[in-house]
């Protein structure tokens, strides 16, 4: 006798599902939660699209801890063939923690995940131990959050480095690092001003405010995507933290000098100092990705702005590019990304104590090639989103010892906190994210 067909999942099991590939991509394969939601199929239905990010973001952000829940729920270790099944119960278990969802139905569309994910023998696992959670969940939470990393959201040896980096300031640091970004636009003013800009906001009905120091840079009281911003496809606007918008102002171009945004992409910066100068600038955008150039050359096609956009290796210049010397350069180093955690909560499981020493290596490397082709009166300036000193002013310090045609150049009190060479940006509930700036002048 031939089987019935088995019953159609309920509503909702395909999103949890396809969450679930993506937390795994991220845990198991290394992928950043950048490319494991690009390679996720897009969901038809808008809401789904929507709670499918919200699920990747929230069980990352909360990662330290639902690690713990499930070790605590699974009597015994997964098979690593059967790993994701582990990154479901965390979406499961981050429905019951963070969101509105009903208790009823976030249980029945995760547990029916497991047969969308080829696992249906798992159903009872995954019910099972969600139905644990949610008879015992004081005590189970109690018991996971005597551990710090579960306890803080953040990995042991990051919250080690930011004690001691700010000891003051680090419980601050890591509580703005978990919660939401505010959304930030950077207003194009070849095409309108921020005033105009806002009061076509606010006749969308979207709430928006003004930022005193930053003129270009209006903030949200509510995320939008950004194809709904007024005038975004005609390049009225940009989305742009308010922390990388200091960038460009503070390396203050001149219309009709060479400038070199040596790791350009996606573009967001290159854009601005553009902007900065009247579009009139003989600007070089250069990155080491080819395929991260293209958003580069999208983000200026939408602007109306032109730059000559090359690929290359900062530190390793060639004279495809490094053809005449450049009278100012912006070197956004690659960096540890600790200061934009809470927009790529993936940042926590993929960056690695043993990181930091390599990639401060690199921006000294960068430093160092970047400084012979910038002539004598002109200006660099070094910045990372990074909350570690050895990233930014002992960076800095090392650079000035080697560099003895190198001076700093002051940046302004109101920016931030001052550091024994630059000044750090710290991220904050409803302010920019943690940057790390210094300048540097050529004699």
């Amino acid at each position: 006798m031939a089987r019935s067909p088995a019953p159609p999942a309920p509503n909702g099991a395909a999103v949890r599902a396809q969450a679930a590939r993506v937390l795994h991509a991220v845990r198991a394969e290394g992928r950043s939660l950048t490319d494991a939601l690009a390679a996720s199929a897009r969901p038809a239905d808008a809401r789904d699209e929507a709670l499918l990010s919200e699920l990747s973001f929230g069980a990352l952000r909360l990662l330290p801890r639902l690690e713990a829940l499930t070790e605590q729920l699974l009597q015994r270790p997964l098979k690593p063939k059967d790993r994701i099944l582990g990154s479901l119960l965390m979406i499961g278990l981050y429905q019951l923690i963070a969101l509105r969802i009903p208790d009823h139905a976030a249980v029945s569309t995760t547990v029916a995940a497991t047969r969308l994910l080829q696992r249906p023998r798992a159903a009872g696992l995954i019910n099972a131990s969600l139905r644990r959670f949610q008879r015992e969940r004081p005590g189970l939470l109690a018991r996971v959050e005597r551990d710090e990393a579960a306890r803080w959201l953040m990995p042991d040896w990051l919250l080690r480095r930011l004690r001691a980096a700010w000891p003051e300031d680090w419980e601050a640091i890591v509580t703005a690092s978990q919660g939401r970004a505010p959304m930030f636009l950077r207003v194009n003013p070849l095409r309108t001003s921020p005033g105009e800009y806002a009061a076509r906001l606010r006749a969308a009905e979207i709430a928006v405010e003004t930022l005193a120091d930053q003129p270009q840079a209006l903030r949200l009281a509510q995320p939008v995507a950004a194809q709904a911003l007024p005038g975004f496809s005609a390049g009225l606007v940009s989305v742009q933290d308010a922390g990388a918008q200091w960038a460009a102002p503070l390396l203050s171009p001149q219309p009709g000098e060479r400038v070199l945004d040596a790791c350009a992409a996606p573009g967001g910066k290159s854009a601005h100092l553009l902007e900065q100068a009247q579009g009139r600038l003989a600007l070089t955008a250069l990155d080491a990705s080819a395929e991260r150039l293209e958003a580069v050359r999208a983000q200026l096609t939408r602007l109306g702005l032109r730059a000559r956009v090359m690929v290359g290796d900062a530190t390793r210049p060639d004279p495809a590019w490094a053809d005449a010397p450049y009278q100012r350069i912006l070197l956004d180093a690659p960096c540890s990304a600790t200061g934009v955690i809470r927009r790529h909560p993936d940042i926590k499981r993929l960056r690695r104590e043993a990181d930091i020493g390599p990639l401060a290596a690199t921006q000294a490397r960068m430093l160092d090639a970047l400084w012979p082709l910038l002539q004598p009166g002109g200006c660099l300036l070094y910045l990372t989103c990074s909350l570690l000193p050895e990233e930014n002013e002992a960076q800095i310090a090392g650079f000035l010892a080697r560099q003895r045609d190198a001076v700093e150049s002051p940046l302004p009190a109101t920016l931030g906190q001052a550091r024994a060479h630059g000044r750090q940006l710290l991220p904050t509930d409803a302010g920019a994210d943690g940057f790390y700036f210094a300048r540097l002048l050529k004699q």
